[in-house]
């Protein structure tokens, strides 16, 4: 499966973690079963998804229901990076 890492700048990191947690429907909707996070005190997060349909993911990923689980977050929508992880070496 491809690991796919999200990055962005929020209003407040805790209350984005509140609302982020309740978004299950539209993980699950993007083949999403699994999801790790953190953010900072500067109210940076990353978030990484592995789904197992990629084309899917990326569907769902920029449709309006993401953008308002997103607005309604308070992700701050123009920091939003997305970062598909296509390299890796065994050191």
């Amino acid at each position: 499966m491809t690991k796919i890492i999200v990055t962005a700048q929020v209003e407040d990191a805790a209350a984005w973690e509140e609302g982020f947690r309740t978004n299950g429907e539209i993980f699950r909707s993007q083949t999403v079963y699994r999801v790790e996070f953190t953010h900072n005190e500067a109210n940076e997060v990353a978030v990484c998804f592995e789904p197992e349909d990629f084309d899917r993911f990326m569907e769902i990923f920029g449709s309006p229901a993401t953008g308002e689980a997103m607005e309604a977050d308070g992700v701050k929508r123009e920091t939003v990076k997305v970062y598909v992880m296509d390299k890796e070496f065994t050191p």
